[in-house]
């Protein structure tokens, strides 16, 4: 299950449990969205509650991933688990997109809202 929240500055996406592609379609739909009418969007994804992710998802957001390499600003991930840690370093070599993982909510959000500040886990 997700949560999306438009914010002026970013789209913050909040994932709880696991991580399906029927959640991954409905954050999709709101980005491509926000791509379309205003332009690069900055990202916020708070999965530190979130107990994994299906196949089909984590295919799905490569696909994403490849094909709209160039079309977000900065992406924070806020997560302590170290898969998702690596996934977001993995994500880097592929996207023209900033992409700081995050301890904390707090230091995520000021760094998506600013572009400066915060500590970055990784």
């Amino acid at each position: 299950m997700i949560t999306i929240d438009q914010q002026a500055d970013y789209v913050a996406v909040s994932v709880f449990a696991e991580f399906t592609l029927h959640d991954f379609r409905e954050f999709e739909e709101n980005v491509l969205y926000r791509i379309q009418f205003e332009g690069k969007p900055n990202l916020l994804f708070d999965m530190t509650a979130m107990s994994g992710y299906t196949i089909d998802t984590m295919v799905e957001e490569v696909k994403f991933g490849r094909k709209h390499r160039a079309d977000f600003g900065r992406v924070a991930i806020v997560s302590s688990d170290q898969w998702v840690t690596w996934t977001a370093w993995l994500n880097q070599l592929f996207s023209e997109a900033q992409i700081q993982v995050f301890d904390r909510v707090d230091d995520a959000r000021f760094w998506v809202e600013r572009g400066d500040g915060g500590v970055a886990a990784a």
